[in-house]
This record gives structure tokens, sequence and C-alpha cells, in this order.
């Protein structure tokens, strides 16, 4: 009996090896930043010799850090400004409820999972919260939020924001004199006069009533930004010709930090070996972080499924009243598409293919909804983000109050909208979360180990969300649809657009 052959030419293998060359770059940074570490524990290096040693990896995160201000200015601009000029209607804005709602929605049960499971639970060090030492009420925590969104100014808000706190008042009470005998020697003699003095105590007492000092904090004030971000990309976007220079400029400009970033995220594997190294020669109790990223990833996991496999296939099962299954069976090569590259913007010209083909889903609904879905819908990535900001503060025994989680819930919404669709882009707009609440950059190392494989299953949600999003417009868009064709039947539908694929005249809606 012949022997069967294997498919697989080196033509084959040498083009899928380049397809995935940042995949295997970054499993190789891990693998080799472990074996690094452990062998070089032996050594017993000072703690100055590692942090020379982490060098690589400290580059890398300052490159991270300094990627987020232009980042957060020109992707919301330009996702802003272009979904406003291609969204109309009630089409655009079932498209954009949609997004809001389901990217808010993961962030939320992100919070509960990691809230209630506490995978950071083994601390590694003893630290508390700035804000614990002096008072902080919910309250005061959502005016801040309030006077963080509009800034007095946007230069200073790049580097520094508001934090009001809750001083008790303090009054003088109580006047005691406590009088005191005292020697004091006479001069040219031996003997000494006794010398009353006497010393006043002011005793201070709480009168029950605070003042509120409004002081500024060191850090980029996202949320600032994020407002005026969104609220100048709309007005531009309504502009039409008269913005349309705007636009163009933050397109560019958009697209020339889109370049950098990929640089940046080509250089990750490098800078990840070094600082999985350091940190390992840095661990006392190795077991313990071990525990903390098993119990993270399992956090992560578990949230993008139930938001995946649960709350996605119930909207559409709510909405469409048909059987989610068999839509996500007609998806799932886009699905695999996405875990196999990580990336939304590589997986939009087959998710496109697959909606209009097996799911016959309307052509216009789908050139709409998914490219801005590629650009603004990032529910895995809202969900990991806000996830793994929580664990770090967990693991390093800083406390978030009411205001605190609740900045994270909204700058993590509102970051996801700036999320490149690029493999491990996530990490970038982590930094914006984490700088929000005021949580150390440095600690991102602790999740650069697994952030690889759960970038892949963030990934494949976002695309699930965006396909279902499809799904859901398409069916409450149907009516408005067939408004259209009856106003303009003989518009011509054929061409090729910009993905590449023909569009053929709709025969269903």
């Amino acid at each position: 009996m012949a022997r069967c052959r294997p498919r697989c030419s080196k033509a084959d293998c040498k083009q899928w090896t380049k397809q995935n060359a940042l995949l295997l770059a970054t499993v190789a940074g891990v693998v080799l930043g472990v074996v690094l570490g452990i062998a070089m524990r032996e050594a017993n290096l000072s703690k100055l010799d590692i942090k020379y040693f982490s060098f690589p990896g400290e580059l890398l995160l300052r490159m991270l850090k300094m990627i987020i201000v232009p980042l957060i200015i020109c992707s919301l601009i330009t996702g802003v400004a272009t979904l406003e000029g291609r969204a109309s209607g009630k089409l655009g804005l079932r498209t954009i409820i949609y997004y809001m709602g389901t990217t808010l929605l993961a962030v939320i049960l992100g919070i509960v999972l990691v809230v209630s499971i506490n995978p950071g639970r083994y601390g590694r060090n003893s630290v508390s919260s700035g804000s614990n030492d002096l008072q902080v009420e919910p309250v005061d925590a959502i005016l801040d939020l309030i006077r963080n969104a509009f800034p007095e100014n946007l230069v200073e808000a790049c580097f520094s924001k508001i934090k009001s706190v809750r001083v008790p008042i303090m009054v003088d009470r109580n006047v005691t004199m406590i009088y005191q005998i005292n020697s004091t020697a006479i001069p040219g003699g031996a003997t000494t006069v006794p010398v009353k003095t006497n010393t006043m105590v002011v005793e201070k007492e709480v009168v029950g009533d605070y003042k509120l000092i409004i002081e500024s904090k060191s850090g980029v004030n996202v949320l600032g930004l994020i407002v005026f971000c969104l609220t100048f990309g709309l007005i531009i976007g309504k502009m039409e010709n008269e913005g349309k220079i705007l636009v163009d400029f933050f397109v560019a400009f958009n697209e020339a930090i889109m370049r950098i970033v990929y640089i940046i995220i080509w250089y990750s594997p490098v800078g990840i070996c070094f600082l999985i190294a350091s940190k390992i020669m840095e661990m006392d109790r190795p077991e313990e972080i071990l525990t903390q990223l098993g119990l993270y990833m399992a956090t992560v996991i578990v949230g993008l499924f139930i938001h995946g496999l649960i709350f996605l296939p119930l909207l559409y099962l709510i909405f469409v009243r048909k059987n989610p299954i068999t839509y996500i069976v007609g998806v799932s090569q886009a699905l695999l598409t996405a875990l196999a590259t990580a990336s939304s913007s590589a997986t939009l010209p087959v998710t496109i293919k697959c909606l209009e083909t097996n799911n016959k889903v309307d052509r216009r609904v789908v050139r709409l909804v998914l490219p801005v879905g590629a650009t603004i819908n990032m529910d895995g990535t809202a969900l990991y983000e806000a996830v793994a900001a929580i664990f770090i503060a967990q693991s390093n025994n800083i406390y978030l109050n009411f205001g605190q989680i609740v900045v994270v819930s909204i700058t993590a919404t509102a970051a996801s909208i700036g999320a490149a669709g690029v493999p491990q882009a996530g990490l970038v707009t982590l930094l914006i979360v984490m700088a929000a609440v005021g949580l150390p950059a440095e600690d991102i190392e602790l999740i650069l180990a697994i952030d690889w494989l759960l970038d892949r299953f963030r990934t494949t949600i976002n695309v699930l969300g965006d396909s279902i999003g499809a799904g859901i417009i398409a069916h409450l868009s149907r009516d408005d649809l067939k408004d259209i064709d009856k106003e303009d039947p003989k518009v011509p539908r054929k061409g090729t657009d910009n993905f590449g694929y023909e569009n053929e005249e709709d025969t269903h809606v």
C-alpha cells in the first residue's frame, strides 16, 4: 500500500513561517526569557546587575509609554471622524449603540470576574493605594471623573490630572497651661534657683466637617483626552468638505503612528525576553507568580468565553429570533483566521466573505458594520484590559476604590476604540487604562509572558462580536433597506470594492 505523501511543500512551510513570524518570535522570546532567567538565577546577581541586565526590556516599556498620547489623539479622532462620514441615519446609530453597549457589557463582565476570582491575591508587595491615606468618598471620585473629563488645559492633561481629597476641619478647643519648675544656675555660684516656666498646649478637635482640596496628580489625564478627541472627531466628521483637510491630516497622522506601533511590536520579543528573564531572577517565591498568572489567564479566558458563547449569541437570539449556533458556524472560517493571525484587520476580508456568502447578510450592512467594527468594536480587548489593570493592582496589594473602578470601566471602553487591529496592540491601550488609575506601568511585565496567547482569544471574540452585530443590525434595518430599494431600485451594485470582492446585486435583505 502506497503511503500518502504530505501535501505541505517547502514553499508552503516558508510562506507559513513568514506569515507567523511575529508569533514565532514572541514564543521564542518567552521561552528564551524563561530559560535565561532560570539559568541566571544561579549567578546570584545583585539588584543593580539585574537592573542593568533588564535594560532592553526597559526600552520596550519606555517605547510603549511614549506612544500613549499620540495613539489616543490620532486613533480616536480618526475612528470617530471617518465613522461619522460613513455611517448615516438609523443604520449608523444602531451600529454605534450596539458596539458601545456590547463593549461596556464585556468590561463589566471582566470587572465582576476579576474582583470575584481575585487572581492577584498572592500580592508581591505590601503597597497601599495613595487614596487610602486620606478619606475618599465615592461622590468625590465620581466628581473627579467629571472634572478630569473637561481639563482646563489640554497640554497639562498630557502629564497631570485632578484629584480631590477630603481633609477634616480642626479647630482649637482647649488651652492648657502646664507649669514646670526648672533649676537655673546663678552666675559665679554653685547654687541654683528654682524658676517657674509655663508651656501652652493647644488641643485641636474635629468639628465634624470637611474641606475639599483639589490638587494635581502626576499622570496622563486619559479621560480628558478621550472626551476631547471624541468630540473633536465628531465635529470635523460633520463638517464634510470644510473638515476634510483635518480628517485627512489625522488619517495620515494615525497611519504614521500605527507604523511606529508596528515597529515597537516587532521589537517586543526582544524586550519580553529580557523582562521575563529579569523578573525570574528577582523572584523570591516563583510558585506564587505562576499561581497568579494561572488564575489571571483563567479569569480572562472564562470572561471571553462567557461573553462570546453566552452573551453575544443570546443577543442574536433575542433580536433576530434565529439559531445563533448556525450563524456562528457560518463565520467559523473567520474565527479560525482571527485565532491564527491575532489581527481583526487581517481577518476583515474573510469575515466579509463569510457573512455575505454563508450567512446571506445584506452587503450594504456588512460593508458598513464590519470595517467600522474592526476599528472601534473591541469587546475582547476591552474585557482583557479591565481584567489586566485590576489584576496588576491586586498583585501589588493596591486597593481600587469605587471611583477608580468606574475609571477602569470607562477608560477600557473608550481605549478599546483606539486599539489597532494588529497583533498585541492591546498592550499599548492597556497602558492607557493603567495610567488612568495610577498603576505602575512597569508591572505590565507580569503578563507579557502569556499575552501572545490571550491576544488570539480576545481577537477571536472581537471578530465574533463584529459578525453577530452585522446580523442583528441587518435584521433591525431590513425595513429601512427595503424603503431604499423602493426609492431607487436601479442603483448599480456591481463592481469591485476595497476588499477585493466582487459586488453583486443584493437579492436578500
